[in-house]
């Protein structure tokens, strides 16, 4: 399954809705900064090192969702995303 399919599938879930109820905005292939994979939480120290990845931004009901991936993570919900 690719990281977009399968980021659509958790956010569905997630909510609650179907699939056909989530647009998906972008998709693409990055390079994050560090091991947070452009997610970073409170207190938590990562990795300094570039890692490859991806970015789903997906949007449902005229809200949008942020899932990210990579280094071998499949896609997770990053409620607050680094820019």
């Amino acid at each position: 399954m690719r990281h977009t399919d399968a980021a659509v599938v958790a956010l569905a879930e997630r909510l609650g809705v179907a699939l056909g109820e989530i647009e998906i905005v972008s998709s693409e292939e990055v390079t994050w900064r560090d091991g947070s994979l452009g997610c970073p939480q409170p207190g938590m120290r990562y990795p300094q090192v570039l890692v490859n990845g991806y970015r789903v931004v997906l949007r449902c009901r005229g809200t949008d969702y942020h899932y990210h991936g990579g280094r071998g993570r499949g896609p997770f919900l990053c409620e607050n995303p680094a820019e």
